[in-house]
């Protein structure tokens, strides 16, 4: 029993450890999104990644589907791929990405699309399903629930700020500051600069006046001596 004890801990700790190694793997085997906004109104440049083909199958392709309630929308370009947008009435329904050299199994891209968040869309979900085609086979990343196979892609809306640009009224208030300090600076520098330009005149004058004396003073010793 004594020899076993350590081997079953030693088992226990090995399952554990490749647990805790799975879960991240499987997390990041998805087709993920990351935005760098998500006020309502806002412009958010949504980046779609990826680091996986199908069952190992290079990607030839990705459809985004653009969610409703959102009307502007401008695919960023990128040399790996043609890209298509596909309209639906007025408005862009998805995005194609078709890649121009099939993109091998476990190496990681990336795409992404700028789109206007909805004004109206404060504390939702938006969900943006992909469709990942491959050379054999293909995956759609289109489910709600996040914990299955095949999670859609999604962010949360967060409250409007700013000027519905990504600009927040913090951060005009920052640049407004920094740009008051700079200004004070340079009003700084050029007082210093004035000041230090009176002060090297009246230095010259100084030298001046000090070597006019000095010839006065030679000159007046030389005519008591002459008399």
């Amino acid at each position: 029993m004594k020899l076993r004890t350590p081997a079953l801990a030693v088992s226990a700790l090995g399952a554990g450890a490749l647990l805790a190694l799975a879960a991240p793997l499987a997390a990041s085997a998805h087709v993920t999104v990351t935005p760098n906004s998500t006020a309502a109104g806002s412009y958010a440049v949504l980046t779609f990644a990826y680091g996986h083909g199908c069952e190992g199958s290079p990607t030839t392709a990705l459809t985004i589907d653009i969610p409703e309630g959102i009307n502007s929308v401008t695919p960023g370009l990128n040399s790996n791929y043609t890209i298509e947008k596909i309209a639906d009435g007025d408005r862009t329904s998805q995005v194609v990405y078709t890649a121009v050299t099939p993109i091998a199994d476990g190496f990681r891209d990336t795409v992404d699309i700028q789109v206007q968040l909805p004004e109206d869309a404060a504390g939702e979900t938006l969900a943006f399903p992909v469709l990942q085609s491959c050379e054999t086979g293909e995956t759609n990343w289109s489910d709600p629930d996040q914990s299955a196979d095949a999670p859609a892609p999604i962010i949360e809306v967060t409250e409007a700020t700013g000027d519905g640009h990504g600009h927040s009224a913090s951060t005009d208030e920052h640049a407004e500051g920094d740009e008051h300090a700079e200004t004070e600076e340079a009003a700084a520098t050029t007082t210093a600069s004035s000041d230090d330009t009176v002060a090297r005149i009246l230095g010259a004058g100084g030298l001046v006046v000090g070597a006019v004396g000095i010839i006065l003073a030679i000159t007046a010793r030389r005519s008591r001596k002459d008399a």
